[in-house]
């Protein structure tokens, strides 16, 4: 049996090494699939325990020079963010530290060159007449710097002795290029060589240093606001619970809470876990869940969730789901895999980084070479093999995909909509035709009261006050549409005698003295009941879609109440939406042609599969694939799971049934069918960041690296400086990570 684990991920800079960890766990006997995440620092494992264990995954990571451990999902929230929160500031805190030796360095190393700075170097400190303090000074700028960025060489040349280069490693080579050729010029001038001074690359690598912490620090800022939603998801759920316990209230941490429970909500808490109610009636706010802000009525025998809040009523409820077994822990799951997943569209640019940075030394050196045999000098060599390297890292490449997922699936959370995996999210954008199932999705899926026409003299509360009571004894789902509706008008229900179910043609009962017969135009027509002009209106009735039952009284007809299972208010809407989109509209129902045609026609959809039974759904979705569809399949995730499962996306209309959340990869929370057009919309938005993610990281580097070979040198154009390089290169990180926050600013269609 395959075991799936999350393992939390240190020492990770850049694609490469997500990609060397892939590698070498994948290659391991036992282990069926590993996704490394850059962007959440994380690693999804599925292996077989039979055949290896998590130890062993473990210690091939730590062998390839990153740390591993099994990630905890207890106190998820405060562990996590307590991390981020210390990593970002131990980032700021050695960027400030260099930034304070930097700064004099660069002014000490271009002064003399700068003819109108504003306060001129010392005289002692001037190259020409003191080279050897000059030197000197900048060397003592210099050791604080690179014991601040000390980690880009212990994980740099770790990595290169690992045979898997990565961005550290880059920075490491370039920057120690440039130290130790400034070393062997202080060596000269130290001989009586004052000309060497010349050759002194100290602020080089000093600068280039703080630049990149600079990058790292605004990346660990941005990658922190990238898992907001998932924190805000989080952070719901309450501490604390109240039990009632012989009668006596007793506050309780939330974990020990145990199923069985009954527990006390007063107005204005939130609901701890999930539950029954089982005495008191409130309305609660699921907007957390739902998306929806409007408070949903609650009273016994309603279920309620945790993290939802009650509004205005006393409650107890018995527990049903603690813990993980909660809707909110199993929407987190949800939102943490998808985040943790890989969309189709990553595996390019995991395959181009697993190759980038050897390819990346092996350009440098022969740049290098190339221009130190056409006649350069080594100073003209050493600085472009030290550009190349700064400007080739692929932290952009690495973080483009999983910073535009975690964004995207986590503003979907916010509005109710679940993706759950980065696979769903791209597939989604490539949908042509979506199916929609007929009962639940495109209607209430509750058969409701819609026409009550009377024969003269008959009034029409009457009539329902009969019916309905005539019905009480009928399990009959349209008879439960009738009682609802004489109680909604708060209607008396009259004593009945000698009820009779009339198996496929309705009831007979008798009621205050009265014969009542209550059924369809067949049990009229056996007891001989004259249909008069009820006929007409049941034709029409039955025409839109509804189910005429006719009433009889003393063998006289009386008159008709019509029952259907009304369309939802957003459908029509929903649906003239995802024509706009360009998307056909297809509705598949097992229900007789005439009222599913008629349910179509009331929301515009032409396309029509009736009388169709739940096992052939999955069938039909398949037909319409083989024609070169890309099918999305919407249902409420229980009669549809196949044809859920068959979609190239499943979409799941409804509260997020555990068997929803199995057969589907999207979830709705909300039963609104506007919701549809909206994670068409966010996948789409999302899959284009993406691309402009990738893009730019692709751009900056076929860009990047010729210039920093010297293309433009060799025209007679300027010689990048590696200080801008590394410039360059960080701002490249940050700015596809300000590109992915921008769906943060997603608003679904209204």
């Amino acid at each position: 049996m395959i075991k799936k684990v999350t393992l939390s991920i240190t020492g990770m800079t850049c694609a490469a090494c997500a990609a060397r960890i892939e590698k070498v766990v994948g290659k391991m006997e036992g282990v069926d699939r590993i996704s490394v995440n850059l962007a959440t620092e994380k690693a999804s494992v599925e292996y077989d325990p039979v055949i290896t264990d998590l130890a062993a995954i473990s210690d091939k990571i730590e062998k390839a020079g990153y740390g591993a451990k099994t990630f905890e999902k207890n106190n998820l929230v405060d562990e996590d963010k307590l991390k981020k929160e210390k990593e970002s500031r131990t980032l700021w805190r050695k960027f400030t530290i260099s930034t304070i030796f930097a700064i004099p360095l660069l002014y000490i190393a271009m002064g003399p060159m700068i003819w109108w700075l504003p306060f001129p170097i010392p005289v002692s400190l001037e190259p020409m007449q003191y080279p050897l303090n000059y030197a000197l000074v900048q060397i003592l700028l210099t050791i604080p710097i690179v014991i601040a960025g000390y980690q880009f060489y212990t994980v740099g040349f770790k990595a290169i002795l690992n045979r898997s280069p990565n961005m550290d490693s880059l920075i490491a080579m370039g920057t120690t290029a440039a130290l130790l050729y400034s070393g062997y010029s202080v060596y000269q001038i130290s001989k009586g060589d004052f000309m060497a001074v010349d050759s002194l690359y100290f602020e080089t690598a000093g600068v280039i240093i703080t630049l990149i912490l600079l990058g790292k620090s605004l990346e660990a800022l941005s990658k922190g606001r990238t898992s907001e939603a998932i924190k805000k998801l989080m952070g719901l759920a309450p501490k604390t619970a109240i039990l009632i316990r012989d009668g006596i209230e007793v506050e309780v941490a939330i974990d020990e809470v145990e199923i069985g429970n009954i527990i006390l909500v007063k107005p204005g808490q939130k609901i701890p876990v999930d539950g029954v109610v089982v005495e008191g009636s409130t309305s609660i706010d699921e907007s957390m869940l739902t998306g929806e802000s409007i408070p949903i009525a609650k009273t016994a025998g309603d279920s309620v969730y945790a993290a939802s809040i009650n509004k205005n009523g006393l409650i107890q409820f018995k527990a049903t789901k603690v813990g993980g077994e909660t809707a909110l822990a199993q929407i987190i799951k949800l939102v943490e895999e998808a985040q943790g997943s890989k969309a189709p569209i990553a595996k390019m640019a995991d395959i181009v980084s697993g190759y980038f940075v050897p390819i990346v030394f092996v350009i440098a050196l022969l740049a290098s070479l190339a221009w130190f045999v056409s006649g350069e000098s080594l100073v003209f060599s050493l600085t472009i093999f030290i550009a190349i390297l700064v400007i080739a890292c692929p932290c952009a490449l690495g973080l483009a995909t999983p910073t535009a997922i975690m964004v995207g699936t986590g503003k979907g959370a916010e509005y109710g909509i679940l993706i759950k995996s980065g696979e769903a999210l791209e597939t989604s954008h490539k949908i042509d035709t979506v199916v929609l199932d007929k009962t639940g999705t495109i209607t209430e899926g509750k058969p409701k009261v819609t026409d009550i026409i009377t024969m003269e003299g008959i009034n029409s509360s009457r009539l329902l006050q009969i019916a309905a009571s005539g019905e009480k004894g009928s399990e009959h789902p349209l008879a439960d549409a009738i009682v609802k509706a004489a109680e909604a008008d708060q209607l008396e229900m009259l004593k009945t005698e000698g009820f009779e179910a009339i198996p496929g043609h309705g009831i007979r009962v008798e009621i205050d003295g009265m014969s009542v017969l209550l059924g369809n135009r067949k049990l009229m027509e056996d007891q001989g009941v004259e249909l008069n002009s009820m006929e007409h209106h049941s034709d029409r009735l039955a025409g839109e879609g509804k189910t005429p039952m006719y009433i009889a009284m003393n063998r006289q007809m009386a008159g008709i109440i019509a029952v259907a299972d009304v369309v939802k208010g957003s459908s029509l809407k929903a649906i003239e939406k995802m024509k706009a989109m360009g998307l056909e509209v297809a509705m598949i129902t097992g229900d007789n042609r005439r009222t599913a045609e008629a349910i179509a026609k009331q929301v515009g959809i032409g396309l029509v599969l009736a009388e169709v039974l739940p096992q052939d759904k999955s069938s039909e979705v398949k037909r319409l694939q083989t024609e070169g569809k890309k099918v999305a399949m919407v249902g409420d995730g229980i009669n549809d799971a196949p044809a859920l499962a068959q979609a190239d996306v499943g979409i799941a209309i409804g509260s997020g049934t555990d068997v929803a959340m199995e057969s589907a990869e999207i979830v709705l929370m909300r039963s609104d069918l506007m919701d549809v057009p909206a994670a068409i919309q966010l996948s789409k938005s999302t899959i284009r960041n993406i691309k402009q993610n990738l893009f730019w990281a692709f751009a900056y580097n076929v860009i990047g690296i010729p210039i920093a070979a010297g293309l433009l040198h060799l025209f007679g154009g300027p010689l990048l400086n590696p200080i801008f390089a590394a410039a360059a290169m960080s701002l490249s990180s940050v700015s596809v990570l300000t590109n992915a926050l921008r769906l943060k600013k997603f608003k679904p269609f209204q």
